[in-house]
């Protein structure tokens, strides 16, 4: 028995540019098409095939746990071929399906011309069958893992988008802020004041808070670390937008908003910034 794997895996070695050539002919035209319009050159797409052709091939006289680091590592390098050109992860784990109706083809001849016991293709699917669904465990992870790092930086785009640095003159820029501030969200206004603080050559922030829902002792300690923060690099800031509701609860927990300037709106620190409005002359 072993000596028929043997025989079934070298032939497989021999054949696999072979084989790797016949699997563009038998994979269906929607996913051959959508690997031409997506330009991945045919050479790429035979090399990639046969190599994993060899390897299953090897596993079969070499040992399938001898070659599963080389059928890992080539999981997730077509992997990261397949997601350079566009392949969509539905088509990418249904190409896996094609290796195995190749090497059953190959098998098979092989069966009819040798007349090998017909157990020999139970010990094949033993030692192929594994290799391939790790090949499809590992493209579904390379492609998850692609997934994630997308939407860790559509997340970080959007992030940024909500402390929007509004300049409002040379040296003064206003900061509206909607939604709760917690520990994450603070440290990311601080980051973002602070960068476009420099950038823009701040003298003074104003930080609206009007759209904040709920202030208490945690949001205020982290109002109260990005005021800090913005005055060891010389910008001094103003808060406008402290509701009445707010101003309550902020009297009822004893919070101390002593040393901080504030304002009840945005066109009052502004116009304390020198700012007047301008009233067209009457015709």
């Amino acid at each position: 028995m072993k000596h028929e794997l043997e025989y079934i895996g070298k032939k497989v070695v021999n054949m696999h540019h072979e084989l790797a050539g016949n699997l563009e002919k038998i994979m269906d035209d929607d996913y051959t098409n959508s690997l031409v319009n997506a330009g991945m050159p045919e050479e790429d797409r035979t090399e990639f095939r046969a190599e994993l052709l060899k390897y299953l091939g090897e596993s079969l006289f070499k040992g399938p746990e001898t070659m599963l680091p080389s059928v890992e590592d080539w999981g997730r390098r077509v992997s990261d071929f397949a997601i350079r050109y566009n392949v969509k992860l539905s088509d990418a784990l249904r190409a896996v399906s094609f290796y195995r109706r190749e090497i059953w083809n190959a098998v098979t001849r092989e069966l009819e011309s040798r007349q090998f016991a017909p157990i020999t293709m139970l010990d094949v699917s033993k030692i192929i069958d594994p290799l391939l669904d790790k090949v499809s465990a590992v493209i579904g992870n390379v492609y998850e893992e692609h997934n994630d790092r997308l939407m860790k930086v559509a997340y970080s785009a959007l992030e940024e988008l909500s402390v929007p640095v509004v300049p409002v003159a040379p040296g003064i820029a206003a900061v509206p802020i909607v939604g709760e501030i917690d520990t994450h969200r603070a440290q990311l206004i601080t980051e973002i004041v602070l960068k476009e603080g420099t950038n823009l050559e701040l003298d003074y922030v104003i930080l609206d808070i009007s759209g904040v829902p709920m202030i208490d002792t945690m949001v205020s300690d982290q109002i109260f670390q990005i005021l800090k923060a913005l005055s060891l690099i010389g910008i001094k800031a103003i808060i406008t937008g402290i509701r009445p509701e707010v101003a309550q609860t902020i009297g009822n927990l004893g919070l101390d908003y002593k040393g901080v300037t504030t304002r009840a709106t945005l066109q009052q620190a502004l116009a304390e910034l020198g700012f007047k409005q301008v009233t067209s002359p009457e015709k």
